[in-house]
């Protein structure tokens, strides 16, 4: 079977709360053999931890862009202490999820700001790639990366143009594609899967965010009752054959450039799926 990463799933969100190791072993059988956690705040990151030590899987450490409101400006000496506690941790990968969500109305632009600084300087020191929250924002993810340079990472769910897209690639990133990339109507970002550099993508799910199109259900539908499907990391050999027939690439040939790319976007991750310990 084709092993594939998932490289951004969030394992410990609530709605996996009910049957979350099942989770985990459904996406292993469909041949999803390793997933990196990002955790979102500071509440998750001890659950982000001991979850990727469960099941033989990697993680990063951050403060979300959306938990912004409620984080404390300690939280990032507290990051700081997590980081440096866990530096010999191989399954620590990066410093995520981090970034800037200029689409949520209510957001302050300034307090994202700062932690997203702050956190991009804590990469920096700590020697850690970086997994970006890229929305609406690209272009100020940016400014900042090119002020303090960090080792690469992921733009995942990129949505933006061809010239962002290249200013990531060439400032070290790789560009995460994963349910979005299904609807027919994303006609801009399924050109991106189709054009750009095989060596610039990794495949996600953003479980249980971002369902692809087969598991979306209108507002229609769920007032007439009809729930939304649920998104997991199960999800993402389908999300991948997309992207596939989009490049007219053989599944196993994409498999092994996205798991290549994966590792050296997260240089931590290893150079084989780990059997998990559970």
């Amino acid at each position: 079977m084709t092993a594939w990463i998932d490289t951004h799933c969030h394992l410990d969100a609530a709605e996996f709360s009910p049957d979350r190791a099942e989770v985990r072993a459904v996406a292993r059988q469909a041949g999803v053999a390793h997933l990196v956690i990002p955790a979102v705040q500071r509440t998750h990151w001890a659950e982000v931890v001991a979850l990727a030590h469960q099941h033989g899987d990697s993680y990063a450490l951050g403060i979300h862009p959306l938990y912004t409101p409620q984080a404390q400006e300690g939280d990032i000496a507290a990051l700081r202490h997590w980081l440096a506690q866990h530096r010999d941790d191989p399954q620590l990968v990066a410093v995520g999820e981090i970034g800037l969500d200029f689409f949520v109305p209510g957001l302050e632009a300034a307090r994202q700001i700062w932690f997203y600084e702050q956190q991009v300087q804590l990469a920096r020191e700590f020697g850690l790639p970086v997994i970006l929250h890229v929305r609406k924002s690209s272009d100020r993810l940016l400014k900042t990366l090119r002020a303090t340079p960090v080792v690469g990472g992921i733009a995942h769910a990129f949505n933006g143009s061809a010239q962002q897209a290249q200013a990531f690639i060439d400032l070290g990133f790789k560009l995460g594609f994963g349910g979005a990339v299904t609807y027919e109507r994303a006609l801009k970002l399924r050109e991106l899967a189709a054009r750009l550099p095989l060596d610039s993508l990794v495949l996600e799910t953003d479980a249980p965010d971002i369902p692809p199109h087969w598991l979306y259900t209108t507002a229609e539908q769920r007032a007439a009752g009809q729930p939304q499907g649920r998104n997991t990391s199960a999800e993402l050999p389908r999300i991948a054959a997309e992207v596939a027939r989009l490049r007219s690439l053989p599944l196993p040939a994409l498999a092994h450039a996205t798991g290549r790319n994966a590792r050296a976007a997260l240089r931590g991750l290893p150079a084989w799926p780990v059997a998990a310990t559970e």
